[in-house]
């Protein structure tokens, strides 16, 4: 059984209270005017939860950072606001630790100090219209000439992409060609800004109306050499690493989902009265919440248990996991934590009856916010694809 440190548990009361006081009161209005509170994100990075995983020379929490208090943070924020739970989970994940585990000094000091102060974020162009999980089929092309990367191509569903504190985006493109015709994928750093780096209008999301998501369009976009971030040839392979983090953390913003649920069911069902009582009392309500506390329960403890891994491994622990170990361990808790929460707002939803269907109320924000855990950082199908190869099976 996973048990959290009595220091993780007091930083969990800290977040808690801030989500509380400083997302909650304000979170409905913010979600009906697709709102990107950027004031709230830099509060956000004052608490320092943008530098849970950061060294200190960066202004972060040290040198091994701490990967579980920012699974702690995520399930916090993700149970009074998923929108707000991932823009901390994709700004770390996918904004800060592709150039704190693969840039150059200079790129690290450049820009590492500000994101993880939260006073800027920065994006992860993966994903293409023609490139979800397949993402070796990048079309996104940088030419380098005369000292400089061309970049010509497109992105999609990019996070923390186009906001007002936005201050680069890391892009996979083809720079090349391998032995066999296999494209080599390199990454490159794009600072915000950059001529023919283009920021498309916001999407109109079923979910996630907080965060901010933008698709992106290169034409002959110009940034030095230097802008290369990692190994040339090895963009792909360093961003399916990165995912692997970024599993857990979804499973965590997923947690706080199906806690929030809980909650709410358990306060709806004492509260609701119907036919002389409350509605808790009847099974056909109290059994379906008694299930949201077993699924609770068990996506906790593979989160935590996933997030202990990788502690171990940044820390050097004897016998700590195998990387093997832990893409196994993440990808086993995305899917359960994931398909969970989906499965936990159609029940709260369901226990709420037609005031869940209401938009006033918190179920029905949380029941359209759940569907994208089932897709980000790799889709459910792709986590029983890597859970089938971690068996051993002979699975395309």
């Amino acid at each position: 059984m996973i048990e959290l440190s009595p220091e993780h548990e007091a930083f969990r009361a800290s977040v808690r209270d801030f989500a509380e006081k400083q997302i909650a009161p304000h979170v409905a209005q913010w979600d009906r005017d697709h709102y990107f509170p950027v004031d709230v994100v830099r509060s956000m990075g004052e608490l320092g939860l943008f530098g849970l995983t950061a060294p200190e020379e960066f202004g972060g929490a040290g040198a091994d950072g701490d990967f579980t208090a920012l699974c702690v943070a995520i399930e916090e924020l993700g149970r009074v606001d998923q929108s707000l739970g991932v823009t901390l989970e994709a700004g770390v994940g996918l904004g800060i630790n592709p150039i704190l585990t693969f840039g150059t000094p200079e790129q690290q000091q450049l820009w590492l100090p500000d994101l993880v102060a939260g006073r800027t974020l920065a994006g992860f162009g993966l994903t293409e219209p023609g490139a979800g999980s397949d993402a070796g089929a990048t079309r996104t092309k940088a030419d380098l000439v005369d000292g400089e990367w061309i970049i010509n191509g497109a992105k999609q569903f990019i996070t923390n992409s186009g906001s007002s504190i936005t201050s680069l985006v890391t892009v996979t493109a083809r720079t090349g060609e391998r032995t066999g015709g296999r494209p080599e994928i390199s990454t490159v750093i794009v600072p915000a800004g950059t001529p023919g780096f283009l920021v498309e209008p916001a999407y109109h999301k079923l979910g996630w109306h907080i965060s901010d998501t933008h698709p992106l369009t290169f034409i002959d976009c110009r940034v030095p050499e230097s802008n290369l971030l990692g190994e040339r040839g090895r963009g792909y392979a360093q961003f399916l690493s990165i995912l692997d983090d970024g599993r857990v953390a979804i499973a965590a913003l997923a947690v706080g989902l199906i806690q929030a649920c809980v909650d709410l069911c358990v306060q709806y069902a004492t509260d609701r009265h119907t036919m002389g009582g409350p509605i808790g009392r009847k099974q056909g309500v109290a059994f379906p919440i008694a299930d949201l506390e077993v699924m609770l329960h068990a996506s906790r403890a593979l989160t935590y248990r996933a997030a202990a891994m990788k502690d171990a491994m940044l820390a050097g622990h004897p016998g700590a996991p195998t990387v093997a170990r832990f893409k196994h361990a993440a990808a086993v808790a995305k899917l359960y934590s994931s398909e969970s929460a989906v499965t936990a707002t159609r029940i709260a939803t369901q226990v709420f009856g037609g005031y869940g269907f209401m938009e006033e109320y918190p179920v029905a924000r949380f029941y359209r916010d759940a569907k994208i855990l089932e897709i980000g950082e790799g889709t459910s199908e792709v986590q029983r694809l890597l859970i089938a190869r971690g068996l051993g099976l002979p699975v395309e």
